[in-house]
């Protein structure tokens, strides 16, 4: 057990002892220094009158009353759960209706705010950082400036939605250029993730110094979280959902829309695999089933290859597409080391000859029959490797795993939510509308009377109250609204 202080002041019976400070010190002998440790000592004066004529007698029992014994087993308890779900719910785990993480959200709503939208000049990549800083993000620069990089990558998420002008890293590894060199803006598919947020069509929340409002979610037209997939490791937990094509996820939408009650099965004809923006062949799709099935799964994922003749009865392997999240330098690097060792045997020369496409070049020894190197290529390389499917996402702010439909179920669900309010948004500003209108079309029935009520008014006040407090003839109102609705 533990005693653990209430938050609530405590008044001991004296003041705390004085600091002294010893003027022979190097640093206490300028002038500037003695000022500063005479009104320190000024205030430690102060600060004890003042504790003085505030301080009763108080007793032990009286000081152990101020005292609570807390068990520290539900203590760590308590403070790791909170730590936790602080985890999984702000930074680890995207939301199942934008399928976005909030340093994601905020990125692009900042981002909007500013105007750094895909029809307008880019700006500074710092500029946006210290936008989503400031106002959204509390964290670290690096954090937000990755996140940027990362949404500019078109070897990391299969629809980009930041576009970059400069240097954002490479395939190999490479790492982007600092923020204060590089631009950004928003591309167009991030302009249907944002649309029609300031139509009520979406809550908002105060930001970490109640001087803004932020989104809790965005009102995106697309299925964000199964075209670019997610990843995040929480504590206890983690996501990792792959990307897929954009027209073959649309039609399962739409046919989960128009059937309700339609099958998994049926949904994988219309979306049969991932679509990784690397490409590469999908081998294999019973793990992928699964994954649909039931949110857990492997998807085994080959390089894709083709071979070419260059003479003299040899062939030359040349690698076209990799497995996703694959370093091709990382790749190239260990099947040099294994042909260098001689534990690939039949390669006569090997080269990397990627300049905007990815073509790594193998030539084979005369006689080398080349299903055999890729067989090995394959066993001992990254030219093979797998993605675990682990569909979980943030469910009204709780963890859940999830299978193919409940996640097209939960985005349509959202999108209903989302027209709805907009539709009442719209609504409610055309009645608005139309209330001035007829509001004119009465003062221009009624002109003379307006204008002889304003001039034998004193104040304005007074002309509004005579305004207001006449019955007016609504007939001539009526008949102009009739005819622009296109009634007789």
């Amino acid at each position: 057990m533990i005693r653990a202080m209430r938050r609530q002041p405590v008044i001991w019976g004296s003041a705390p002892p004085k600091k002294e400070f010893s003027m022979d010190d190097d640093k206490f002998n300028n002038e500037n220094d003695e000022d500063l440790g005479a009104t320190g000592a000024e205030d430690a004066e102060e600060t004890t009158d003042a504790a003085d004529e505030n301080t009763s007698p108080t007793s032990g029992d009286a000081i152990a009353q101020e005292l609570l014994p807390v068990s520290v087993e539900s203590e760590m308890r308590r403070s790791y759960l909170d730590y936790a779900m602080s985890v999984i719910v702000g930074r680890a785990l995207p939301d199942v209706r934008d399928g976005l993480k909030p340093v994601h959200r905020r990125v692009l709503y900042a981002m909007k705010e500013i105007g750094n939208t895909h029809s307008a000049p880019t700006k500074k990549s710092a500029r946006v950082v210290g936008e989503v800083l400031g106002k959204y993000h509390p964290h670290g620069d690096s954090a937000v400036y990755q996140t940027i990089v990362r949404m500019a990558q078109d070897f990391s998420l299969r629809y980009p939605l930041i576009e970059g002008q400069g240097n954002f890293g490479s395939i190999d590894g490479d790492n982007a250029a600092a923020m204060r060199y590089t631009e950004v803006r928003m591309e167009k598919i991030a302009a249907h993730m944002l649309a029609d947020i300031n139509e009520d069509t979406v809550d908002f929340v105060p930001n970490f110094d109640n001087s803004e409002q932020e989104p809790v979610v965005l009102p995106t037209r697309l299925p964000q979280l199964l075209i670019n997939g997610s990843s995040g490791i929480a504590v206890g937990m983690a996501t990792n959902i792959p990307p897929h094509n954009l027209r073959e996820t649309i039609a399962a939408c739409l046919h989960c829309l128009h059937n309700p009650d339609c099958t998994i099965d049926s949904l994988i004809e219309r979306m049969p695999a991932p679509d990784f923006p690397t490409g590469g062949i999908i081998f294999g799709m019973a793990g992928v089933r699964q994954g649909y099935h039931t949110g857990r799964g492997r998807v085994i994922m080959r390089a894709r290859t083709h071979l070419e003749d260059f003479g003299n009865g040899r062939t030359r392997i040349v690698i076209d597409e990799i497995p996703y999240m694959v370093n091709k330098r990382s790749l190239y690097e260990r099947m040099h080391e294994l042909w260098r060792d001689k534990k690939l045997e039949g390669i006569s020369e090997m080269r990397d000859e990627s300049t905007r496409q990815i073509r790594i070049a193998i030539d084979l020894k005369m006689g080398t029959m080349p299903e055999v190197v890729l067989n090995n290529l394959y066993k001992m390389t990254q030219m093979q490797e797998s993605f675990g499917i682990n569909m979980v996402a943030l469910v009204d702010g709780q963890p859940m795993l999830l299978n193919l439909k409940q996640m097209i179920e939960y985005f349509l669900a959202h999108r209903r939510e989302v027209v709805t309010r907009r539709t009442v948004f719209r609504l409610h500003r055309v009645r608005q509308l139309a209330h001035y209108l007829e509001g004119q079309a009465i003062a221009l029935a009624n002109l003379d009377e307006f204008i002889r009520i304003i001039r034998g008014s004193r104040t304005p006040e007074e002309a509004a109250e005579a305004l207001y407090g006449r019955g007016w003839d609504l007939g001539f109102a009526r008949e102009i609204t009739a005819r622009a609705q296109g009634f007789e």
